[in-house]
């Protein structure tokens, strides 16, 4: 199957990067998401990382330019119905997402492949709501997309290997390294990462070390490049905390039970970089 068009739902963060990265690599992309302020914000970030990477000299204006005018905003996940690949990156919500997929099923040809940015719900679950479950699976891009190398390509119970084959050889001709897992609940990078976050939420709220003390250890002990308070703020307290809660509950086990203070501080609306406080003020 040739990849000429590939539709990107969702225009935040991690939305307008995929398709951002898409775009530079050849692909005509439509970004779909429910609200016009989305789009108009999506497109905003995505001209603002391609200037940004003119000013470094690592692409031409006439490279930016010619990014920008690939992606095509839409408010109708109809306009999704002709691409050969779609990458749901809506907010990490399970219902969410099988709606989105569902909706999907019907709208696109059967032998388009519906991919997830999901971050940590099982792929197997998604699938389990289309008529092609062979045809679904996960394409877990990195925050920032246009600078992060790794594609986690997450394989469902019954995802195929030729759409394995065929996401793995996307990920490539887009400039990433793709790395092939199968479905767990938050696959490799957040079973790994988030709660070492959530670790060192605790060690802040048992009165360890504070905030900067903490982030110092990981930085300069572990040559992290970030500490991993300013990492959850970057992330969002909310995604972190709703990857601990599938954590949690898909294994089952004690250790990985959110921590209070991060359940607070998401309730208090402190998510982060993105409302400008969390860990640290922005």
């Amino acid at each position: 199957m040739e990849i000429a068009r590939i539709a990107v739902i969702g225009a935040g963060t991690m939305g307008s990067g995929i398709a951002q990265s898409f775009a530079q690599a050849g692909y005509r992309v439509v970004m779909v998401d429910v609200q016009q302020a989305y789009l108009d914000r999506g497109m905003a970030s995505i001209e603002k990382s391609l200037h940004k990477l003119m000013t470094k000299e690592r692409i031409t204006a006439e490279a930016k330019a010619t990014a920008l005018e690939r992606i095509s905003p839409s408010l109708s996940l109809g306009d999704a119905a002709h691409a050969q690949v779609v990458v749901e990156a809506v907010i990490e919500d399970a219902e969410v997402k099988k709606k989105v997929f569902r909706h999907l099923d019907d709208i696109t040809d059967a032998e388009t492949i519906l991919a997830s940015n999901t971050s940590s719900i099982p792929i197997t679950e998604l699938a389990a709501t289309t008529k092609r479950p062979d045809k679904v699976i996960g394409m877990h891009f990195m925050n920032p997309v246009p600078l992060m190398k790794l594609v986690e390509v997450i394989r469902g119970l019954a995802t195929g290997d030729e759409t394995c084959e065929r996401i793995m050889q996307l990920a490539r001709e887009t400039g990433k390294t793709p790395v092939e897992v199968h479905d767990s609940p938050g696959f490799v990078s957040n079973r790994i990462l988030i709660p070492m976050i959530n670790e060192a939420v605790y060690c802040l709220m048992e009165g360890i070390a504070s905030t900067e003390d903490i982030d110092s250890v990981m930085k300069l002990g572990m040559n992290h490049p970030m500490g991993p308070l300013a990492l959850a703020d970057l992330i969002g307290l909310d995604v972190c905390l709703s990857v601990m809660e599938v954590l949690h509950e898909g294994l089952g086990d004690d250790k990985y039970r959110p921590c209070p203070l991060l359940r607070r501080m998401v309730a208090a609306g402190y998510l982060g970089r993105k409302a400008k406080r969390g860990f640290y003020d922005y």
